[in-house]
């Protein structure tokens, strides 16, 4: 997956997302109820990864802390929520992506 980030300055940065930068999954998906969700940092950072629903209510937060850099996992449990559509969010300093995952009952 390629992102491109405006610098203001007229010039962009491009970054290639892969194995060895910060990535984010989970599987399965869709899930019910629980889903794993695996991370892994190229370097270390303040990592937030939250739930949303459709709406934009956050209904999750599953980590807010600063880690150094590997890999991680985290297991998140949508037992008390309705079926649907929901995206996970990770953001690490600079570093922002959201997935949309499904949870299915």
């Amino acid at each position: 997956m390629l992102f491109k980030h405006n610098r203001g300055k007229g010039d962009s940065i491009y970054a290639q997302i892969s194995i060895n930068e910060n990535n984010i999954t989970n599987f399965p998906n869709p899930f019910n109820p629980t889903t794993e969700v695996s991370y892994q940092l190229k370097e270390s950072g303040h990592v937030t990864i939250k739930v949303y629903d459709v709406l934009g209510k956050e209904v999750a937060n599953l980590v807010d802390e600063v880690k150094p850099s590997g890999k991680y996992n985290v297991t998140f449990n949508g037992a008390e929520l309705s079926s649907g559509i929901y995206f996970i969010s990770m953001r690490v300093n600079n570093f922002y992506k959201t997935q949309k995952i499904i949870l299915a009952k």
